[in-house]
């Protein structure tokens, strides 16, 4: 036998497809909700997940605000940036960036999760998160994916 009946298939640009997914933050925990998200951003419920090719799904995430963490993890969970100046640490809270940006502790988590190389940014334009029930991605017909 000269040839091989079989060849390993790796994602790319011609046979990948990335389809929606709506998910409803309402009431879920946010460790669990972001595990979740993270493996639908990078694709990796896919049969031709490939680790070099961003094979992902786009994913809108609404209701951001009505996320849920147990225990004292509003109070206790610190965020930390670093503004670049000596004495720049600027600190906040769970329920503190809850308030000022609603998206961002989401948006933080599943960053997290995903794996720090160069996709990782690629990744994290398919996440859309947003307040409330309103998203502008209505015409890309996402399908609803229930977490629990």
């Amino acid at each position: 036998m000269d040839t091989l009946s079989y060849k390993t298939k790796f994602a790319n640009k011609e046979n990948s497809t990335q389809n929606w997914h709506l998910v409803d933050a309402e009431g879920e925990v946010l460790g669990r909700l972001s595990s979740k998200i993270a493996n639908l951003v990078r694709g990796k419920y896919k049969p031709d997940f490939t680790e070099h090719f961003n094979s992902g799904d786009k994913v809108v995430v609404i209701n951001a605000e009505k996320i849920r963490l147990t225990g004292k993890k509003w109070t206790d969970k610190k965020y930390i940036r670093h503004t670049g100046y000596p004495g720049g640490i600027r600190k906040r809270t769970a329920k503190q960036l809850l308030e000022v940006k609603p998206t961002e502790l989401i948006i933080k988590a599943v960053k997290g999760m995903l794996p720090k190389n160069k996709l990782q940014k690629q990744y994290l334009k398919n996440l859309h998160v947003y307040v409330g029930t309103n998203h502008p991605h209505v015409a890309q017909n996402p399908q609803k994916i229930e977490i629990n």
